[in-house]
């Protein structure tokens, strides 16, 4: 086993092992870690398998395998940040309807006071 291979695998199992205690605090929630816990062990299993990370980029034509890595990060940033933005707009439209609820509230308790 390569000297990078090791410290891939190390970093591989640590970053697992930080989502799990963040989801573990509950600061970071299930839902939200799914998909962080998925690409973490997909990384670890190109860690500990390296010819994976050949094979895989010999299918998708890519000259240059850690080329293939890197794709595999910019899909994985890609689909957490779709992912973010779907909470975000339903946040949003929670929050809209709230605070129409709210002014709603206010002018009924405006008008039973007058």
């Amino acid at each position: 086993m390569q000297t990078i291979q090791i410290i891939s695998i190390i970093g591989s199992s640590f970053f697992l092992l930080l989502i799990i205690e963040l989801i573990r605090k509950k600061l970071l929630k299930e839902a939200y870690a799914i998909i962080w816990i998925i690409f973490g062990c997909l990384f670890l299993f190109f860690s500990c398998w390296r010819k994976a990370l050949d094979y895989l980029a010999k299918f998708t034509e890519i000259d240059y395998p850690p080329a293939m890595l890197f794709l595999l990060l910019i899909i994985a940033i890609t689909l957490v940040l779709i992912q973010f933005s779907v909470v975000i707009s339903k946040q949003n439209d929670q929050i809209k309807s709230l605070t129409q609820e709210i002014a709603l509230l206010k002018q009924q308790k405006n008008e039973e006071n007058s």
